[in-house]
């Protein structure tokens, strides 16, 4: 969690759909030639795509840079303590512990980008949102559903009063009753999903805080929380970027959660023990 980003290829690569072609010459030249970037100049980038110096610039902008240099200087870092590319591509004779390998380096790479985009300011305020509110309620709907449904599996442990269903009947009905005392967390990989949008609606109109936790780039629903939470994840032949999220989504959660515990310290050890004495009949 640093003041200046360094995570310039996640960065593009989670911004890429929403490029204009010229964008994406840019983009392309640099995740091709990432070496080649750091020695040289914006003037010399731009003479070799054709584009003018403003255009460089302004790219270095989109992505979350000052400008050119500090896009370099953080493509530097990330050059010279380098990760391995881990969105290898399975290939047919691939044995299942190669597979394996491979789909468990995959969601390594995507949690460490995410750490990288994780903002210190915005975590703390959605800890300080969920800790004063009188009611959390946890919003998803297909994948993102069952990401909802696991924080409210984790959070009942906190002793905070917390809801979730995937009903999306149910939820516009819910978001309907909640008040400017409420927190309502928004989980959508795309940040587009018709369902979450509507949801959202409703929610701007009771005055619920709202936390977005999505894809790590511009969308609409990132534009209409209060607070957003970041992902970023890689597309690979067998995997959408929306599933290689979930693992990312899943841990920005536990982290919430560790956090909340933390700051109730004696409220949340005596909820989790309740908790835990109450499902203790259920083990033989």
């Amino acid at each position: 969690m640093k003041k200046e980003h360094q995570h310039c290829l996640a960065s593009i690569r989670s911004h890429y759909s929403q490029f204009s072609d010229t964008e994406k010459k840019i983009a392309n030249y640099i995740l091709n030639n990432p070496t080649d970037i750091i020695h040289s100049t914006i003037n010399g980038l731009a003479d070799t795509l054709g584009v003018a110096d403003s255009t460089v610039f302004r790219f270095c902008k989109r992505i979350g840079f000052k400008g050119y240099q500090s896009m370099k200087i953080a493509l530097a870092a990330e050059i010279v303590t380098p990760m391995r590319d881990i969105h290898e591509n399975i290939e047919e004779n691939d044995s299942p512990q190669t597979i394996a390998s491979k789909v468990f380096r995959s969601n390594m790479k995507t949690i460490e980008d995410t750490l990288m985009v994780l903002k210190e300011i915005q975590f703390q305020e959605a800890v300080n949102a969920m800790l004063s509110a009188d009611n959390i309620e946890f919003f998803g709907s297909g994948g993102s559903g069952i990401v909802a449904m696991d924080a409210y599996h984790k959070f009942i442990r906190t002793g905070l009063r917390v809801h979730a269903s995937t009903d999306s009947h149910i939820q516009l009905m819910t978001a309907s009753q909640m008040t400017e005392k409420d927190c309502a967390v928004l989980i959508s990989h795309s940040g587009s999903t018709k369902d979450m949008l509507q949801v959202m609606k409703v929610l701007k109109e009771s005055g619920a805080k709202t936390i977005a936790v999505t894809n790590f780039a511009k969308s609409p629903l990132s534009e209409k929380s209060d607070i957003s939470l970041y992902t970023v994840s890689e597309e690979t032949d067998y995997r959408s970027e929306a599933l290689s999220s979930r693992i990312a989504q899943l841990s920005i959660f536990d982290a919430l959660y560790v956090s909340i515990m933390l700051k109730r310290d004696k409220e949340g050890q005596n909820a989790l023990k309740k908790m835990r004495n109450a499902i203790s009949v259920k083990r033989i």
